[in-house]
């Protein structure tokens, strides 16, 4: 069943043509909610007749308060580097760049709407639009994941960005520390249910990141190096993965960050690493594509035909007192 869920601190709700219709169910986390599917199903169909018969009964999302359908704590692991358009922007050949992994803190969690938080004295913000996979059943280390039994292990799937503060990922090569400060990781707004043939649709699906209503990033998840059940086969070779867990697949072109010309790169490898940083950042620093606060980022993830919406976030750049 394909099928859209928000949740609230009230618990979960189905979202309908008329609105949002309350669920009823008890689970307070992601993975309670995914560990019954014929209870969940049960729930959503009660959700829809309810809408159809009485659409008074619903409520309009932008009347609640909606929080990252994915709840924390959870494994977040994210694919470095998988779009096409994004190696070429990184410097890399996107046919010979190996498929590689980094973690996130789940603290960085934050729901559709809520402010991402600069830490006092970190610069160089960057977006990244990314589809999330929400994982449904164990992925033991050691599994192998085919095209064909992908719907057994990824049970939805999100909208995330994934907010980056470049100057630490780059100084102190520490993707952890810049990816993972509170709010680095909006989620949301939907929880989309899938099932086999929604996920084979998934190349179709439309990544759209704007800045002040400016496109920063549009592309589809065709743009992929490595799909999901390639990627999931090649992550639980060390790392284990469990229902409510999360897997960001990467990021289109277009991010603030990019790779300096190949000239360019070969002059500053002549340079001490200190100055070859200082003239780098001072380039960076003439950018007008990094966040700045006040910012208002706007992400969304769609097929085409609206078959399959996974809503649209907006989180606003806020930066924190000394």
């Amino acid at each position: 069943m394909s099928a859209n869920l928000a949740r609230t601190a009230d618990g979960w709700w189905a979202v309908t043509p008329a609105g949002l219709i309350r669920l009823g169910l008890r689970a307070a986390t992601t993975a309670g909610l995914l560990a019954d599917r014929a209870a969940l199903d049960a729930a959503i169909e009660a959700a829809r007749a309810t809408a159809a018969a009485a659409p008074g009964e619903a409520v309009r999302p932008e009347s609640l308060d909606l929080l990252s359908p994915v709840t924390a704590p959870a494994r977040v692991v994210a694919q470095a580097v998988n779009y096409r358009s994004h190696a070429i922007d990184s410097g890399f050949d996107p046919d010979t760049v190996p498929p590689a992994f980094f973690r996130k803190a789940s603290h960085s969690i934050t729901g559709p709407a809520g402010d991402i938080i600069r830490p006092a004295g970190v610069g160089f913000l960057d977006y990244e639009a990314e589809l999330g996979l929400v994982i449904g059943a164990d992925l033991p280390v050691g599994t192998t994941v085919t095209e064909a039994d992908l719907a057994r292990y990824v049970a939805a799937l999100v909208v995330t960005d994934d907010v980056s503060a470049r100057q630490i990922q780059l100084t102190k090569t520490q993707f952890y520390e810049a990816k993972s400060y509170p709010t680095f990781t909006p989620v949301g707004p939907w929880l989309t249910l899938v099932d086999a043939a929604g996920l084979a649709r998934l190349g179709s699906l439309r990544l759209t990141l704007s800045v002040n209503g400016q496109v920063r990033q549009d592309s589809t998840a065709a743009d992929m190096i490595v799909r999901p059940a390639r990627a999931l086969t090649l992550l639980s070779r060390f790392q284990p993965m469990a229902p409510g867990d999360l897997l960001l697949t990467g990021t289109p072109g277009g991010t603030a960050l990019k790779a300096p010309a190949k000239i360019a790169e070969k002059l500053a490898a002549l340079l001490p690493p200190a100055t070859r940083w200082k003239l780098f950042f001072r380039r960076q620093a003439a950018s007008p594509l990094y966040l700045r606060d006040g910012d208002v980022i706007t992400a969304t993830i769609a097929s085409p035909d609206g078959r399959l919406d996974l809503g649209t976030q907006r989180n606003t750049v806020v930066g924190k007192t000394p």
